[in-house]
């Protein structure tokens, strides 16, 4: 059973259709796919559908998931309503892994990113034959050198700034692009390099507001010149927090990230910038799409591999790129730790040596 859990990216449907083509070279194995991960299989009637060469078809370059997915729920914290109206969770876990049983599953796939992968892994401990799938835009798991769909993301950022900087231009602005990244500033990093961003702030810097507003009066002669800043949702001011509201949706365990980019447009304008500052909200647009060639590919080898793991009974694992190879790793090393930008590492010195400000001075 394949299944695709947490927020979705480009490329998922390309692993659903490796992992497929691959299982069809084998006469023992059949594939099915569960519907907003593992809900399909919780909720009643079942939610899920058969998944063969016809039904993959043209998933290479499809963007989302014909599955559908859900970061709400799972079988450790299902929510229930109370009879006061308020919600608890409940434990389903047992119950799920009894009713795969049922059903004749004889193994799970789950593609996913941090969250999905911890539930990969405590469904592993309690016995389920499980492979998990690094899945996440913001490329913050450790064990893979890269997630697919990041690159995409990149690569819509990138062209995003190539847009901002003629507008801006043209009306001697400052111009802010708020990326994702909650804890990593991968994808701000890379787009601001490649953008040629004038200013990235990233979770891992917290910024200092005058230093950001030195560069934009280096960028400005007199009243003419302009400024690009990219800033990921999750960056802060040095002894700042992160701007983002509690959600009041039902199961929903994050913090909504956003809005930094307009707290920034006010913070300087506060610190007395005086060109006019404009904010743009990528959000979603990043998820959405035909995913690019290098996650196309990326995202094929995990499901190909996947499924050999599947195959070669090697369960509580979960595939990785370890450049040039695809690997697999164990699920607890796989959720270890995130993988975040080195504020000393090479691609920060390399932006620095371009002249980005991350608000340090």
């Amino acid at each position: 059973m394949v299944l695709t859990g947490g927020g979705d990216c480009p490329g998922l449907n390309a692993v659903i259709r490796g992992i497929v083509k691959r299982a069809s070279q084998e006469k023992d194995w059949e594939v099915i796919g569960c519907i907003e991960s593992f809900n399909g299989v919780l909720r009643e009637p079942t939610e899920i559908v058969e998944l063969d060469e016809k039904s993959v078809h043209g998933l290479l370059v499809m963007g989302g998931t014909i599955l559908g997915t859900t970061n709400k729920g799972g079988p450790f914290e299902w929510p229930v309503r109370q009879p006061d109206g308020s919600w608890t969770t409940v434990d389903r876990s047992d119950e799920m892994i009894r009713k795969l049983q049922y059903l004749g599953v004889d193994a799970v796939i789950n593609i996913g990113g941090d969250g999905s992968q911890r539930i990969s892994l405590g469904l592993a401990q309690k016995g389920l034959n499980i492979v998990g799938v690094p899945k996440t835009i913001d490329n913050d798991l450790s064990s893979t050198d890269y997630t697919f769909g990041f690159q995409t993301a990149v690569q819509i950022c990138t062209e995003a700034i190539d847009k901002l900087v003629t507008t801006a231009a043209s009306h001697n602005r400052v111009f802010i692009m708020e990326v994702m990244g909650r804890d990593a500033g991968w994808i701000a990093l890379h787009s601001a390099i490649a953008g040629g961003a004038d200013v990235c702030l990233i979770p891992e810097i917290p910024y200092d507001i005058q230093e950001v507003k030195k560069k934009i009066e280096q960028r400005y002669n007199k009243r003419h010149g302009f400024c690009i800043i990219v800033v990921a949702e999750g960056a802060k001011p040095k002894g700042g927090s992160i701007v983002g509201t509690k959600s009041d949706e039902v199961g929903y365990q994050h913090v909504r990230l956003g809005g930094i980019g307009n707290q920034l447009a006010a913070e300087l304008k506060a610190a007395g910038v005086e060109q006019d500052i404009r904010c743009t909200i990528l959000g979603h647009l990043q998820r959405g799409g035909t995913p690019i060639a290098f996650d196309r590919i990326l995202a094929s080898e995990f499901g190909v591999r996947a499924m050999e793991l599947v195959m070669e009974g090697k369960f509580g694992r979960m595939v990785a790129y370890r450049h040039p190879e695809i690997v697999d790793v164990s699920l607890e090393e796989a959720v270890r730790a995130q993988n975040l930008v080195d504020p000393k590492g090479q691609l920060v010195h390399t932006a620095k040596g371009l002249g980005i400000e991350f608000g340090q001075g």
